[in-house]
This record gives structure tokens, sequence and C-alpha cells, in this order.
């Protein structure tokens, strides 16, 4: 199953999460994994594939607003649904399901509103960046996000898509 075209979405700065110039893409059914026995494998082996297997892990996304200001992310759901605000405190409300991948840009905002019991995230880095966490409500930590945000390279390849396509096309400064 091929992935749904990747969508696009735009945050501006709210005063405290500074979100990025880049735009957040987000693939629906980017993976079935229906029949996957281990679905957390099949993501962390996509991310791998095409050059975002930097410090992966399987867990959640924190209930609080963050973000990150040295790296860019990206989000596969393994298991389950979650509801997540993107754009940092007057963001965006997605509601994401299994085989859905998110690909954040650094300094975009981010925060699990709910998710189901067997929710299961895992996310990725591209080899570029550094990590760091953010949480959006210091504005002296806002200041400095303004400066690394830029700085943070563009990734040679997509998570989902690998060197063609995706944020290949769409991110470019």
């Amino acid at each position: 199953m091929a992935p749904s075209k990747p969508l696009t979405f735009q945050f501006g700065d709210d005063g405290l999460v500074p979100n990025s110039a880049l735009p957040v893409i987000v693939y629906e059914g980017a993976l079935d994994l229906s029949h996957s026995g281990d679905p957390a494998a099949a993501i962390e082996a996509l991310f791998r594939t095409n050059g975002w297997g930097r410090d992966l892990w399987r867990n959640g996304v924190y209930p609080f607003v963050h973000y990150h200001a040295m790296i860019h992310e990206a989000l596969g759901i393994a298991r389950g649904h979650a509801r997540v605000q993107l754009g940092g405190h007057q963001g965006q409300v997605f509601n994401f399901k299994a085989g859905d991948v998110a690909i954040l840009p650094a300094g975009t905002g981010h925060q699990r509103l709910f998710a189901s019991d067997d929710c299961l995230v895992v996310g990725g880095y591209p080899p570029e960046g550094t990590y760091n966490l953010c949480r959006g409500d210091n504005p002296a930590e806002r200041d400095k996000a303004l400066q690394t945000i830029p700085r943070v390279p563009l990734p040679t390849s997509d998570p989902v898509l690998g060197a063609s396509g995706g944020l290949t096309d769409v991110w470019t400064r």
C-alpha cells in the first residue's frame, strides 16, 4: 500500500512556541500495519531505511506542550490512536491512527491531548541536529530557539518516501 499524498500544515509563532517556517508534513496511512506482528518494528524499519533511524524510541507523546529547537522529529503511530495538538498552545488538533506519520520541523509545538490505552508511538530523527526539549512556557527559551531553529540542517530524505518526495520537495529555505 502506497502512502497517501503528504498533507502540509503551517503554524505561526504563538509568542511562546516559535513553530517553524517549514510546514508540518502528515501522511495518513503511511503504512498498512493491519497484518504486522510488530507494527513498531515496521515503522522503525521504514525510518531506518529512509535515514531517520537515529535515537529511535517507542512510547507516547508528552501530555504537555513541548518542542525541539535543534532537531526535526518524525512520529509514527504503531498501535491505537491519539489526539495530538500540533502548533503550540493555539495549534490544530489531529486525530492520528495506526499507520499515520507526522514529520515535525524543529520548533513545532506538540502535545498529546488523548491516547487510547493501546497507543504506541515510534519517534525518530535524521542524522543532523541535536536533541533538546523545550517546554514552550519560557520567553527566554523561545528567544534562544529563534536563533537555533533556522540553523537546523534540512534532512536529505523523508522518513516515509526516502530521498525523493515529501519533505525533500516541500522543505526549502
